[in-house]
This record gives structure tokens, C-alpha cells and sequence, in this order.
């Protein structure tokens, strides 16, 4: 593996070019190779916890999102299914024939497509508090009225967005935690303000979002073969343990669920130690 870097030491930072464009990622460990995928409005960084603990077993690879962090904005292709293949290619552009993949928030669908569309290649998936769009049950989130932000795109809220982004975030990172006052930190909460707020870099995060009509067609379509990998659903009962968990059981065999009580959707943030832990018991 290209990659890997010995245990113990700060994670590196790499990119490669596909389909012509950057795609960043942090990586350290030796190992198995596990694939860390974040979710919206996160990037690489928020992974940067888990993969110091477990850089003495695996080799991480940590991209950040076509289109987000520092990776190039992509010009076509900001759904889940496509998405998918280009973290695929970064994999194989580093030498990784197997991995161990595990997702949050987008990162999750970006996970599942991964997993569905190179099934012999993935050792194991985990995924962390979103769901499957086109899979039963994803209408009771998506068309939430409380969840107005899955439709909130295009040019007149990105005018009211642009100069306001901390306040747009604040929203997501305290309304959809159990308790805003103990989700991200403030460090954090600086870091990917700044990230989103390059040009251009609002406008590609929501294209994930503008494109799940067609991710919820090609998930339909993915879920008629199950998954036959172990599979670890883990969410946070005030967010989307009622759905996530039940949704996994439909699309593959072998899934264990782990739902986190008085938790929200910021599983990293808000129960550090139950979440690496159950993550690397898993993997």
C-alpha cells in the first residue's frame, strides 16, 4: 500500500487527480486499509480523533467529499452513486484492493454505494446516523417539515447563505444535536465555516442534496442484492435510530445495531469514546 505510514505518528496529508480533478485525503497507520468518509458540513478533519486511534492496526485513508474540503469541486456527478466510484478510484490509485468502509451523514450513502457497487471489495461497512435515500423509510426523514434544509439549494439561498454561513451551520451542528452546547467545538466549528465559505464551496455541498432524487433511484436499484458483508449501524436515538437501523436490515444479512440513548446526529462529537469504541470494536 502507497500509503501507510507508521503508527503513532500525525496523520499525512495526499491527493491524487480523478476524472481530472484534486481529490485530498489524510492517511497514517499500517494495516488493513479502513476508508473514513464524513458527512455535510464536515470534512476529512472531523475523523482526525478516530484515526490516531487506530493507525497501530489499520491504514487510514480519510478523503474529503468531491467537491468539499480540499478536494477540486467536480464538474458533473455530485450524487452518491458517483461519488462512490471516484473514492473508489482514489483506493485503487493508492494500491488498496480490500478495505473496511465506514461513513456519516452523506459519507453514509457515499459508504453504502461503495459497498453495493464493489461488494467483493469491501470487508466490512459501517455507517453512522443518516439514511438511504430510496430505501423504505427515507420519506419520514426527507420529507420531515423540521428537515427543510434537504431542499434549501440553488441561487437565492446560496445570496442568503453567502456572509452568514456560521450562522447557517449553527443550526445543524446545535438543532440536531441532543444538546448543542456539547457537539462540535468551537476550533472545529471555525475550521469548516472557513471551508465553506470559498467560493464555490456552498454551492457543491448542496449539490449532494440537489441530486438524491436520482441517488434515491439508484439506491432502489442497489438494494434488490443484499450486502453479505458485516454491516454496523450505529445512530443516535434523537436522530436517525428509527430509521437508519431497519433501513440497513433490507439491504443486507449481516447487521449489528448500535443505537446511542440522549445522543443526536453528531455521534463523533457528541459520544467520543462509545463511538471509537464501538468503531473499532467493529472493525
Amino acid at each position: 500500500m502507497k500509503t501507510s505510514k507508521k503508527a503513532g505518528q500525525a496523520p499525512e496529508s495526499g491527493s491524487v487527480r480523478i476524472d481530472g480533478k484534486k481529490i485530498h485525503y489524510l492517511t497514517g497507520g499500517e494495516g488493513p486499509a479502513v476508508i473514513l468518509l464524513h458527512g455535510y458540513t464536515q470534512t476529512s478533519r472531523m475523523w482526525r480523533p478516530l484515526l490516531e486511534k487506530l493507525t497501530d492496526k489499520f491504514t487510514i485513508i480519510a478523503p474529503d467529499l468531491p467537491g468539499i474540503g480540499d478536494s477540486d469541486i467536480p464538474k458533473d456527478g455530485s450524487d452518491m452513486k458517483t461519488a462512490a466510484i471516484r473514492i473508489h478510484e482514489l483506493a485503487k490509485s493508492l494500491g488498496i484492493a480490500k478495505a473496511r468502509v465506514v461513513g456519516h451523514d452523506i459519507g453514509l450513502m457515499v459508504a453504502y454505494a461503495y459497498a453495493a457497487q464493489f461488494p467483493s471489495e469491501v470487508e466490512k461497512l459501517a455507517v453512522l446516523d443518516a439514511f438511504l435515500p430510496g430505501v423504505a423509510g427515507w420519506e419520514r426523514a426527507y420529507n420531515d417539515p423540521k428537515m427543510w434544509h434537504f431542499r434549501f439549494n440553488g441561487p437565492t439561498p446560496e445570496a442568503l447563505v453567502k456572509g452568514r454561513e456560521k450562522i447557517y451551520f449553527a443550526y445543524f451542528w446545535n438543532d440536531l444535536a441532543a444538546d448543542g452546547s456539547r457537539s462540535l467545538s468551537a476550533a472545529d466549528r471555525n475550521a469548516y465555516v472557513a471551508a465553506y465559505s470559498r467560493p464555490g464551496r456552498m454551492r457543491a455541498g448542496w449539490a449532494y442534496f440537489a441530486a438524491w432524487q436520482d441517488t434515491a433511484k439508484d439506491f432502489t436499484e442497489m438494494a434488490r442484492k443484499k450486502l453479505s458483508m458485516p454491516v454496523l449501524s450505529m445512530a443516535g436515538e434523537k436522530a436517525s435510530a428509527a430509521i437508519l437501523g431497519p433501513q440497513m436490515q433490507l439491504v443486507a444479512s449481516n447487521v449489528t445495531v448500535a443505537n446511542f440513548k440522549d445522543t443526536g446526529h453528531w455521534l463523533m462529537e457528541e459520544r467520543p469514546v462509545d463511538t471509537m469504541k464501538t468503531l473499532a470494536g467493529f472493525l
